[in-house]
């Protein structure tokens, strides 16, 4: 590798401003610490959904705290580094916000790019594969623009405790009864994988958040699948040179 090129970094499922963990605020901290830490090397980072646990844009609203995480993704697009962020299940709700005030590039689905010579495939993983009907009914409607403009009309001091309050709920449940598809948490996204490389046998990596979980697997002899983990309690990170795509810890 040239030593001037630059690292591209991918990171997924902060769920800043969540209510389950007993230190969200040491949580959020230690991002900011990571970020400091790889802002020299990076030329790209991309979040790959759920940074946030909650968050909705109302026209002049957008949601509290978070700011030590802002402010250095602001630093750090001043600097010219790309700060890139696909949104997950629990932030569909990303608009303009984030690319008018810290020059964030927004992807509202999967996203084909070439990074470094190379081609990755990059979702938050609940877009992809087979999920339950359920889920995917729910996700249609946070998707649809009327129903968002509906939203919009609730005052925040009720969709931003429903949301919350959801969301607890969720975690509680879902620490004690894993849902179906994260039981062995990325087979899903493999057989999603396997199926898309015969159409699109170019990607060189395919690149996923959403199951809190850590896996680096060949799928052939030319290509990967990684899953980043998370930033609750993994801390965990992907990241390329060009020459090493590497699953790391900080």
């Amino acid at each position: 590798m040239n030593p001037s090129q630059k690292k591209i970094f991918f990171a997924a499922d902060a769920h800043l401003g969540n209510r389950y963990l007993d230190e969200p605020l040491a949580a959020e901290k230690k991002l900011v610490r990571w970020l400091d830490h790889i802002k020299h090397d990076a030329q790209a980072i991309y979040f790959l959904g759920d940074m946030f646990d909650y968050w909705y844009e109302y026209k002049y609203v957008v949601p509290k705290g978070h700011v030590r995480f802002l402010g250095k993704l602001a630093e750090l697009s001043d600097q010219g580094i790309e700060i890139h962020l696909l949104i997950g299940n629990h932030d569909i709700w990303m608009f303009d916000y984030l690319p008018k005030e810290i020059g964030a590039v927004i992807h509202q689905g999967p996203l084909t790019v070439d990074l470094l010579g190379k081609r990755f495939f990059l979702a938050h993983g609940d877009e992809v594969g087979e999920q339950r009907p359920g889920f995917r009914f729910l996700q249609a409607l946070f998707r649809n623009k009327i129903c968002q403009f509906l939203y919009a009309g609730i005052h925040p001091r009720w969709t931003f405790r429903f949301a919350l309050h959801w969301s607890l709920n969720s975690r509680k449940k879902g620490i004690s009864n894993r849902p179906a598809h994260c039981v062995q948490p990325a087979d899903y996204l493999i057989k999603y994988a396997m199926k898309y490389l015969q159409i699109h046998p170019d990607i060189c990596f395919f690149v996923f958040g959403h199951c809190h979980a850590m896996l680096d697997m060949n799928l052939t002899p030319e290509t990967r699948l990684l899953v980043t983990g998370e930033w609750m309690t993994h801390f965990s990170y992907i990241q390329w040179d060009g020459n090493l795509l590497e699953l790391k810890k900080f």
